[in-house]
């Protein structure tokens, strides 16, 4: 059984602003397209081999699904205000200055909500195996993360909001 708390979904002002104009977009303009695409196909005749109707169909079904994603995501969306926010240990939203002890590289990534995450932008998912091992640390804290390519000790030089 999944509680409320469990499926809340903690985002910035600018997160929840982009997934509202996904979900926008979704509603006004791809849906109308599909449905139009579906009436068209429908109008060339016999379903059964109609490839073009099933097609849209089958789009029609995953765009339906994202719209009900997105909808979920926003029903149990709520907004931090980083003002109430202190930067003395890692959480969601901070920005974290870590050193690489294996390959003495720096990084830094910000931590936001899975929805959020974007690499190129140096945003990672508080879900990931790197921002759970940062989680409550603080400046000096060495941690060791299990990725893929290994074992990583992380030493965090600074956090910011």
């Amino acid at each position: 059984m999944c509680t409320f708390a469990s499926r809340m979904e903690y985002m910035t002002q600018e997160g929840y602003d982009k997934l509202v104009a996904e979900l926008h977009q979704l509603e006004t303009v791809e849906l109308p397209r599909v449905k139009d695409a579906i009436a068209e196909a429908r109008d060339k005749g016999d379903l059964s081999e109609n490839f073009e109707y099933h097609a849209a169909k089958r789009e029609q079904g995953k765009l339906l699904g994202r719209i009900r994603f997105k909808q979920r995501v926003l029903e149990f969306a709520r907004v931090i205000d980083k003002s109430r926010l202190a930067a003395d240990s890692v959480m969601l939203l901070t920005k974290v200055e870590m050193t690489n002890l294996n390959t003495n590289t720096r990084m830094t990534y910000t931590i936001v909500s899975p929805h959020e995450a974007d690499l190129r932008a140096s945003k990672i998912s508080i879900k990931s195996p790197i921002a759970r091992a940062l989680l409550g640390k603080k400046v000096g804290d060495v941690v060791e993360v299990n990725v893929p390519a290994g074992v990583q000790r992380l030493r965090i030089e600074s956090i910011q909001l």
